[in-house]
């Protein structure tokens, strides 16, 4: 008994110490919100470089939904950073007009996560780029190592300098969907699917080892058209022929610094600190000081934004569409028809654009989203911006705009539905569990996952799968006015380039959210530059800590987190997948989803 007590009291202390440290840990936090509120405005001297670091970088497309005020330290310092894209391009192109400001650069190697740093978005940030040189300012850019998505954004730089032991990764693009079917049969998982379409693959992976002949056809289609924009973009911003980059890709595509020189496509090799002591130089800078500089961040700070009340809203769905609320990188489909809803009935918004970067979802949660954005466009212009994903849900909210703009590189379309009933029946006997039941009906069963869908309920799903693509096409000849045969023509779940959308008549024209934003105001009939309302937009951390508090809410862990290399990007990837599983929340089992897990990089 004392040896109870003993170690009784001992966890009662250990409790109390630890909430104790909890304690102060958030009071320590809540006691520096206040300055954290307040943003450091930089000094910027006169002929000083614009620092633009991509280390540790995600480009996305909605604002950071954290404004953690320089209080990165207690949430994880080695978090990847959010970039948004607008503030990423408004940067860019007030450089090149601020007298401030020298020239730019460039340096370190971005960190992808979900759906960010997308090809459509990085296409918008090299033009972004390219307009600093168009204003006659030096860009340079430094990399130790540069990839694809480095070397397209900086591909405009006067002067790219690879360090003497860095490499070039340029080896073109891939795409290696994983399969799971041998595992479900191992494991005793049975799949049933239901799908309109022959292209219509994302439930081919619960089936499958390997890609069917369809989804050879359009993801080689769809490779070739990206890779294009990216090769030729480079090419001809580097002044070489897309065929001399061709040749270097194909002879090695982790290209030596030497032959990356030879070939042009960049200027010099050296160490980092003979860049630096030739920035130095140029900016006047005295010895032992560093050059005359101001980080991307602190720049964007002291930009002062529009003035007036907002008149156009942006809205970003980002992630994978679900019912209801939604949590962070998803696009619940309650809580984005609310906030469509409200600005519908706010007098104040002239106009919204809708941002998709999305690979779509549920079905029934797209159609209330959609819903919301008819009624939206009937007393308001409604623009459309496709981001890297605008397929699937993603394309099914984004047919009734008034415009729809693209990248060349936006992967859209997939107009097809599927859907998808699992059970553990042999699973379970493998391990000794049985079930036994009693029914008022043939069909008082089809919600279990305890044993495969007869004939007869796997045809109800059918027939629900089937009228949900009828209703995708009847949504997408109306919003686009296109005849509906033409439209099951090239819907059938196929995916688009943006290049080959607009020349079917999915978009309308190439161009990216500043262009989407400038129609919206141009519709509206707006005689100034807009102010910008932006959902979801950046809340502050005292905000956030209170609602994790009072709703005793965790994020989620990841095995993959801490891990590096491509072990790490193997559980992570595996782990995204499993959640994507968890994301089937549609009520009625059917959704209208990208093809595969189709993240190319």
């Amino acid at each position: 008994m004392k040896a109870f007590f003993a170690s009784f009291i001992g966890t009662l202390l250990a409790l109390a110490a630890f909430c104790f440290t909890s304690f102060i840990l958030v009071i320590g936090a809540l006691a520096v919100l206040g300055s954290a509120g307040e943003r450091h405005v930089a000094h910027i001297e006169s002929g000083s470089y614009l620092v633009l670091n991509l280390d540790g970088t995600n480009l996305t497309d909605a604002p950071p939904p954290l404004d953690d005020g320089g209080l990165g330290w207690l949430l994880g310092g080695e978090a990847v950073r959010p970039l948004a894209l607008r503030e990423a391009t408004a940067g860019l192109r007030e450089a090149a007009s601020d007298e401030r400001i020298r020239g730019v650069f460039i340096t370190g190697m971005f960190a992808p996560e979900g759906y960010g740093t997308g090809f459509a978005a990085l296409e918008e940030l090299h033009d972004a780029v390219a307009a600093v040189v168009e204003a006659g300012k030096p860009v340079k850019a430094y990399f130790d190592e540069a990839g694809t998505a480095e070397l397209f954004v900086a591909s405009a730089a006067q002067e790219i300098v690879l360090n003497p032991f860095g490499l070039v990764v340029l080896p073109g693009l891939a795409s290696e969907p994983m399969f799971y079917g041998a595992a479900f049969e191992k494991w005793g998982v049975g799949v049933q699917v239901t799908r309109s379409g022959k292209y219509k693959g994302a439930v081919e992976p619960f089936l499958r080892t390997d890609l069917s002949a369809e989804n050879r056809e359009q993801l080689t289609v769809l490779l070739d058209d990206l890779w294009a924009v990216l090769r030729d973009g480079i090419a001809g911003a580097r002044g070489i022929t897309p065929a001399a980059l061709q040749a270097l890709v194909d002879e090695d595509g982790l290209i030596q610094p030497e032959a990356a020189q030879t070939a042009g496509v960049v200027t010099a090799t050296g160490y980092r600190d003979e860049i630096l002591a030739m920035l130095r130089e140029e900016t006047g800078a005295g010895p032992g000081e560093p050059f005359k500089q101001v980080a991307f961040a602190d720049y964007v700070a002291q930009m002062a934004p529009p003035s007036g009340p907002a008149t156009v809203a942006v809205v970003y769905a980002e992630g994978e569409i679900v019912d209801g609320e939604g949590y962070e990188g998803e696009v619940g489909g309650a809580a984005f028809a609310r906030e469509l809803r409200a600005l519908r009935e706010d007098e104040g918004i002239a106009a919204v654009v809708l941002r998709v970067n999305s690979p779509g979802g549920s079905a029934s949660a797209a159609e209330e989203m959609l819903r919301e954005l008819r009624l939206l466009r009937e007393v308001k212009p409604v623009v459309v911006s496709m981001g890297s994903y605008a397929a699937s849900g993603g394309y099914w909210i984004s047919a009734f705009a008034d415009r729809i703009f693209t990248e060349a590189t936006t992967v859209t379309g997939s107009i097809g539905v599927f859907g998808v009933q699992f059970d553990v029946e042999r699973l379970a006997k493998s391990v000794g569990l049985t079930w036994d039941r009693v029914q008022t009906g043939d069909k008082a069963g089809l919600m279990t996952a305890s044993r495969p869908k007869s004939p007869a309920e796997l045809a109800v799903f059918q027939r629900l799968v089937d009228r949900t693509y009828d209703e995708f096409l009847a949504r997408v000849a109306e919003g686009r006015a296109l005849e509906r045969d033409a439209v099951h023509e090239i819907a059938q779940g196929r995916v688009w380039s943006g290049a080959r959308a607009v020349q079917l008549g999915l978009a309308d024209e190439l161009g990216g959210l500043d262009d989407a934003i400038a129609h919206a105001a141009k519709l509206a009939e707006l005689d100034e530059a807009p102010s910008l309302y932006e959902f979801p937009g950046t809340r502050p951390l005292a905000e956030v800590l209170a609602e994790a508090f009072s709703n005793h809410s965790y994020p989620e862990t990841s095995l993959g987190a801490g891990m590096r290399g491509p072990l790490g990007g193997l559980v992570r990837r595996v782990e995204e997948q499993v959640r994507m599983i968890d994301r089937f929340n549609d009520p009625r089992g059917v959704y209208a989803l990208l093809p595969l897990d189709l993240r190319v990089r």
